[in-house]
């Protein structure tokens, strides 16, 4: 099936554009024109796992320059290929044992606790932005990057304004570029200061700052800001889930009860929020050669698109897929190629998310967290617009803290 250029389709539609396409064909692939560049588009858990058969796909010119001036950066990890990606992988998962992930999610709690005294004092807050904050002030300290108090709000908006440009055109888009380039900055010229003191920290900032690739050199000092802005941001970007999250716990009540009695449900419920509420749309791949599958060629150099949130939402996978049903994961069969909110295929080795564990586990206390405090939510428009990229509930999700339960 080929389309007509689609960029203007996924500019006003969105997540669902795809999605509906595949649907109302009965089809899982698409050949269709995003900026002008013929794209194929797929879904579905064969679709993902051809799609990370790095023997059929590479990444390095496959992302268009807008994102990585805005969201991923330039020269980093995910524009990279072969040896060069599963070196700097490595690096970025030395930081995802369970010991660091717990460190990380006693920092956040912690931080939280403290948010939550000032929350109290106010007639009402965004959750939204609230959270921002509380996990911008949590990864700083976990990563080891100095963060005064005076400095707070401004690297936190940095890094949401990097997270809302994704997938945005104008002014969104430029204020993206500008608060990448002052982050990219200030992490520069923190990690100038750190050679210039010849500190002997241990911490993620020093582990990143002195990694050696397998040819034993060191990476530019351009490259480790990037890197650095690779944890920091998308742990800032689990807002997104942790608002969606109180939505879930404020639209589907009963869900609340059954956290608190049921073992395992708040596991389930975590990763329903994450299959069910939009993200990241899609990740794009290049053809390394061409090739034949599903009654599609594939040309060499050509753009693949894998649509997460169309496989998220894929009928022929999930039952019912548009209801949020927490019990459908009693029985999931944990595929890698299934449920993709942040990627599909091997942590290690695949294009993957380095922080999908972080992500689960900081939800999870998130929920917990809301759950242990007394809050109203009052009137508001929390409706969500699927055709802004990244999506979130239009009034960021507004509640009225009072005194903590009992």
């Amino acid at each position: 099936m080929i389309n007509l250029d689609s960029t203007l389709g996924v500019l006003f539609k969105g997540y669902p554009n795809f999605l509906n396409q595949f649907r109302d064909h009965n089809i899982d692939i698409l050949e269709t024109r995003l900026l002008l560049r013929k794209t194929v588009v797929m879904r579905g858990e064969a679709a993902a796992a051809v799609f990370y058969d790095q023997s059929k796909f590479k990444r390095k010119g496959a992302t268009p320059k807008r994102f990585q001036k805005t969201l991923f950066g330039q020269k980093g990890v995910q524009g990279l290929d072969g040896q060069m990606h599963l070196d700097r992988k490595r690096m970025f998962m030395q930081c995802m044992g369970q010991e660091s992930i717990l460190q990380l999610d006693n920092i956040f709690k912690n931080n939280w606790h403290i948010a939550v005294k000032d929350w109290q004092g106010r007639d009402s807050i965004k959750l939204f932005t609230e959270v921002e904050t509380v996990l911008c002030k949590s990864a700083c300290e976990w990563v080891g990057v100095p963060l005064s108090p005076e400095e707070v709000e401004e690297r936190t908006s940095q890094l949401s304004a990097m997270i809302d440009s994704s997938g945005a055109v104008g002014f969104r888009h430029y204020k993206g570029r500008l608060a990448r380039k002052k982050a990219e900055k200030w992490i520069e010229n923190l990690i100038k200061n750190r050679h210039n003191r010849k500190s002997n920290e241990e911490s993620i900032f020093s582990l990143f700052s002195e990694h050696q690739n397998s040819a034993n050199n060191k990476l530019p000092t351009s490259v480790v800001a990037v890197e650095i802005l690779n944890l920091l941001r998308p742990i800032v970007a689990i807002s997104r889930y942790i608002t969606f999250s109180a939505l879930a716990l404020h639209n589907y009540p009963h869900c609340a009860n059954k956290i608190k009695k049921e073992e395992n449900y708040l596991s389930n419920f975590v990763q329903e929020v994450r299959r069910f509420y939009p993200f990241f749309p899609f990740v794009a791949a290049v053809a390394k050669d061409d090739f034949k599958w599903n009654n599609t060629n594939f040309t060499k150099g050509e753009r693949v698109l894998l649509d997460l949130y169309a496989t998220d939402h894929d009928e022929k996978i999930w039952q019912r897929p548009e209801d949020f049903n927490p019990d459908r994961f009693k029985n999931w069969d944990g595929s890698a190629y299934n449920l993709i909110p942040q990627g599909g295929g091997d942590h290690y080795v695949n294009h993957r998310c380095a922080g999908e564990w972080i992500t689960i586990t900081l939800i999870k206390s998130a929920v917990g967290l809301l759950l242990d405090i007394n809050y109203t939510v009052p009137e508001q428009d929390l409706s969500i617009n699927m055709a802004r990229i990244p999506a979130i509930p239009k009034s960021r999700f507004i509640i009225n803290v009072s005194k903590l339960a009992t």
